[in-house]
């Protein structure tokens, strides 16, 4: 059996082996679910998603709001008139467009090293049979009780006598070595690829690199994008990366900017423009998740290969 016949049939076992969906109204164990129940969590689900998108809410109504309403009290709920022009002051009060390619930059780079790393470390971890493995993942899962403040020294004093302080290096580089967590994520979603398909492609003469590529990488999307998306959030956000590697303006990040914008205008801070520069730092995070909401809940729910 060849390694491209492998592959093809263990992609027609959904097909071929597919479980006869769930009857409405009737919950995993076989027991019915009641119709009050049924309202009473859609109720409940319904309330706290209001909840949490209330904040996100006030926060896109007081950035269209003019300097006069925002002040009001008490405050209105909806603008008298929506100001599209603040999002535009937001962007030009300060070097926005510059501070957006620099954390895209940052975050496109870093997405790319922390998936192409941790899945690599995973698959040893998971897909290699090899003497003393499972003692040495425990290690590494150690290291996630280590606080960032007891690293955080080291660090910079490494990057210092490297003469990268003040580069995008530090916040990048990093990536290049795998994270506890996200290793311990991709670990146990590999841990559920069949080790017969694995056994079979080995016979058929692959090596481990190309079964890692061609046949595990493929089907370990949905936990690759829940490792994307989690590393794009921190290094979108990561805030004390920035503050203390870098010095220069022109390579400083969006959420040192909005921290600029404040002191900028400290004695007069306008919270409409602040709530804008906010709004449009946040918006890609929330395309970003959208897109791959899917992948991400798959991944998160470590979801078994079929």
């Amino acid at each position: 059996m060849s390694l491209t016949s492998t592959i093809t049939g263990n992609r027609n076992v959904k097909g071929s082996e597919s479980a006869p969906r769930r009857e409405r109204g009737r919950n995993p164990d076989g027991s019915y679910q009641s119709a009050t129940s049924r309202v009473l969590s859609r109720v409940v689900l319904i309330a706290l998603c209001l909840l949490f998108l209330t904040p996100l809410y006030w926060m896109v109504v007081s950035a269209l709001k003019s300097d006069v309403e925002l002040a009001q009290f008490p405050p209105t709920f909806w603008p008298s008139e929506l100001r599209w022009s603040n999002v535009v002051d937001a962007v030009t009060a300060m070097p926005f467009l510059t501070f957006f390619r620099n954390t895209a930059a940052i975050t496109v780079s870093s997405v790319a090293l922390a998936v192409l790393s941790n899945f690599i470390v995973a698959y040893g971890f998971s897909c290699i049979q090899w003497r003393g493995r499972d003692k040495l993942f425990y290690v590494v899962i150690a290291t996630l009780f280590l606080p960032f403040p007891v690293t955080l020294i080291p660090m910079f004093d490494m990057w210092a006598k490297l003469g990268l302080v003040n580069t995008w290096a530090p916040l990048i580089l990093p990536n290049m070595f795998a994270a506890a967590f996200f290793t311990f994520l991709l670990r146990q979603f590999l841990m559920q690829v069949p080790q017969d398909m694995l056994n079979a492609a080995r016979v058929d003469g692959a090596s481990e690199w190309r079964i890692a590529w061609t046949v595990v990488f493929p089907q370990a999307r949905p936990a690759l994008a829940a490792v994307a998306i989690f590393a794009g959030v921190g290094a979108w956000n990561d805030f004390m990366g920035p503050l203390i590697y870098l010095q220069d303006v022109d390579r400083q990040t969006l959420s040192i900017g909005l921290q600029v914008f404040r002191q900028v205008h400290a004695q007069d801070i306008q919270f409409n423009l602040l709530m804008a520069a906010s709004f449009l730092v946040l918006l890609p995070l929330l395309v970003l998740f959208f897109v791959f909401q899917r992948y991400f809940i798959r991944g998160i729910t470590i979801g078994g290969f079929k």
